[in-house]
């Protein structure tokens, strides 16, 4: 019996590796060589478990194989029947999901954001010389004048949401792809945003609390949204740069291969995201509605978005990233 699984042993090791970097992708994550090894080592698998059922007593043995070979038949079977299902099951399961595993990535991301945004607002604050430093020198004009620029979206509201859209997009990716560099451009376009947007905020509060006001009641109808979005692409991009530093008992490149996929669907769910959150900016937020409907549109989205994330295919809530 030990002999049995001595031999096998390092077959049966090598389809967990696998399964485990097809917990968080498909078999397109993985390169030609290893697919033709999954199904080989899955192929071997279950003759072993046919033996095993037949010439061994051991019950753990049994159920261990079974288990296996289990886990690789719905992988192999999942994949072959995904196809015109991929969209749905993306938004259905993947994006959800992928989330959930990576909840403390993007929980570091708003915790980096927060802690320079509110940084930057009290240094404005109380000194907008910081400001300038930061380059936000024209702004602190645009209050003086009262030059509410964000007005200027009910001329063209097209072009602006598309143009919003496209910046957003671009912040989202660059967040997520940075990460590749450890993490430490990931950290960058967080501390950056953060630093101009509480900075921002700061120099508005500072000089005309009404014009301040104004401003976020602007952003506050698509802003929950955006910066979650923000956030989660943050997260993504640590999630790559873990991997690189801390690969744990796989090589870099399955490590980041494994954890690449989870982060390129966040990135992706994100950008989706901002579309709606683009249409919001270009189209309700520089309206002339009162302010309640602009504050309650960012609760309520904000609702509807956490719901959807924490809630739609929880079936694999449970499972958690191996980062």
């Amino acid at each position: 019996m030990n002999r049995f699984a001595g031999d096998r042993k390092n077959n049966w090791e090598r389809l967990e590796d696998l399964l485990s970097i097809l917990d968080a992708s498909s078999l397109r994550g993985l390169s030609k060589m290893e697919v033709r090894e999954f199904g080989e080592l899955y192929r071997r698998a279950a003759t072993d478990l046919a033996i095993a059922r037949s010439e061994t007593r051991d019950p753990r043995l049994v159920n261990y194989l079974n288990s296996l070979v289990i886990r690789a038949h719905g992988k192999i079977y999942r994949a072959e029947g995904q196809g015109a299902n991929l969209v749905w099951n993306f938004f259905a399961e993947d994006f959800p999901n992928a989330f959930r595993r990576s909840w403390r990535y993007t929980a570091l991301a708003f915790a980096v954001f927060m802690i320079f945004g509110i940084a930057s607002f009290i240094l404005c604050y109380n000194d907008l010389n910081f400001a300038d430093e930061l380059g936000l020198g024209d702004l602190r004009f645009a209050v003086q004048d009262n030059r509410k620029w964000w007005l200027d979206l009910n001329e063209a509201n097209q072009i602006g949401s598309s143009a919003i859209l496209t910046n957003n997009i671009l912040v989202a990716l660059r967040a997520f792809a940075f990460g590749a560099f450890f993490g430490i451009g990931t950290l960058y376009v967080l501390v950056f945003n953060g630093l101009h947007i509480g900075g921002a905020l700061g120099v508005c509060y500072k000089i005309d609390p009404g014009f301040a006001n104004e401003l976020v009641t602007f952003m506050v109808g698509h802003g929950v949204i955006e910066l979650s979005c923000i956030f989660i692409a943050g997260g993504a991009g640590m999630l790559i740069g873990y991997s690189l530093i801390n690969p744990k008992d796989l090589t870099r490149t399955q490590a980041l291969k494994k954890n690449g996929i989870e982060a390129v669907r966040l990135a992706v769910g994100c950008a989706c995201l901002l579309v709606i959150a683009g249409i919001i900016e270009g189209f309700l937020s520089p309206s002339a509605l009162p302010p309640w409907i602009k504050f309650g549109t960012g609760i309520l989205s904000g609702i509807a978005m956490y719901s959807y994330l924490l809630l739609v295919g929880n079936k694999e809530n449970s499972k958690e990233t191996s980062s």
